[in-house]
């Protein structure tokens, strides 16, 4: 259970900037932990020394643990801190002193268009139910550049008279328009007919486009990256390569790639920031400088 102080933290997180549900609940892992180690020294994480701040932000590289872990935690105890700051608990803030690793730009996952079809065609390949539910999420997914937890939050509401695009709820709350192509259309009709196979017994009234026997009634983010697991390994493709956010990495990259203007994709993505669009710009110069090497003749030997 979290110490009434970051159950605070976490309640202005949420009612002032409007964090998702999901990074809720990864800032109260993340300070959870903080406060388990602060504790081992004989403290609470509110009233952590700097020097034991310190020992847990070494801890953190010492463990192991991926730069992109050990990082979100750092910052969100950075950010209890200059809560607690604001808020007045302390006259002081025990992070500040301790320097962020600076961690190298991670590009995304690329995936061709040709591995793409081939995962399609695994989805495909399932018996009627299954494969119509998996093609639909394959390509909605790849079609719109959504997110897990979009995907999943759609409702049957959203799909209905056939939509050229999709009103999605993203992070913050904002919703934006996720235009859908041709095939991603046909692939909803199709899912559409064999839907009612999926729905829990007595329950014709689950809102759910993606509906679940579990207790949430819809299909869980998790159980979608685990059927795309499956859909890899049978198209030959290495499981650690595919996820629904890759696919969403495919769609801004294929994008760029075919001509589109950045602006539009930053849109079409919903980021906040042009900033975060840029990453892709990296992806795309990087696959041609790797085409030239493989191709020129000057760059072979």
């Amino acid at each position: 259970m979290p110490t009434p102080h970051i159950e605070t933290f976490l309640e202005m997180m949420s009612a002032e900037r409007a964090a998702a549900r999901n990074t809720l609940l990864a800032y109260g892992r993340d300070l959870a932990d903080a406060d388990a180690f602060v504790r081992t020294c004989g403290a609470t994480l509110e009233k952590a020394s700097m020097e034991q701040v310190e020992a847990y932000f070494a801890d953190l590289g010492a463990r192991g643990l991926s730069a992109a872990t050990a990082s979100r935690r750092r910052a969100a105890v950075r950010q209890f801190f200059r809560f607690a700051l604001e808020e007045g608990w302390r006259k002081d803030d025990p992070s500040r002193r301790v320097d962020a690793p600076k961690k190298p730009r991670a590009l995304p996952k690329l995936v061709s268009r040709e591995e793409i079809e081939r995962l399609i065609a695994s989805a495909e390949a399932l018996e009627p139910p299954e494969a119509a539910r998996l093609a639909c999420m394959v390509e909605v997914l790849y079609a719109a550049g959504l997110r897990v937890s979009e995907l999943t939050g759609l409702t049957l509401q959203a799909v209905a008279r056939d939509p050229a695009y999709l009103i999605v709820k993203g992070k913050g709350g904002k919703e934006r328009l996720a235009p859908l192509n041709g095939p991603a259309r046909i692939a909803l009709k199709t899912y559409l007919d064999y839907r009612r196979g999926f729905l829990p017994r007595g329950d014709k009234a689950n809102p759910w486009l993606f509906c679940s026997h579990g207790a949430s009634k819809r299909m869980t983010p998790r159980r979608v990256g685990q059927l795309l697991d499956e859909a890899a390994a049978r198209a030959g493709i290495d499981p650690v390569r595919i996820s629904p956010h890759v696919l969403r990495h495919a769609f801004a990259t294929h994008l760029l790639e075919g001509g589109a203007d950045l602006r539009a994709v930053q849109t079409l993505l919903g980021h906040a920031d042009i900033a975060t669009t840029q990453i892709y710009t990296h992806v795309t110069t990087e696959r041609l400088r790797q085409t030239v090497e493989k191709a020129h003749p000057l760059a072979k030997g």
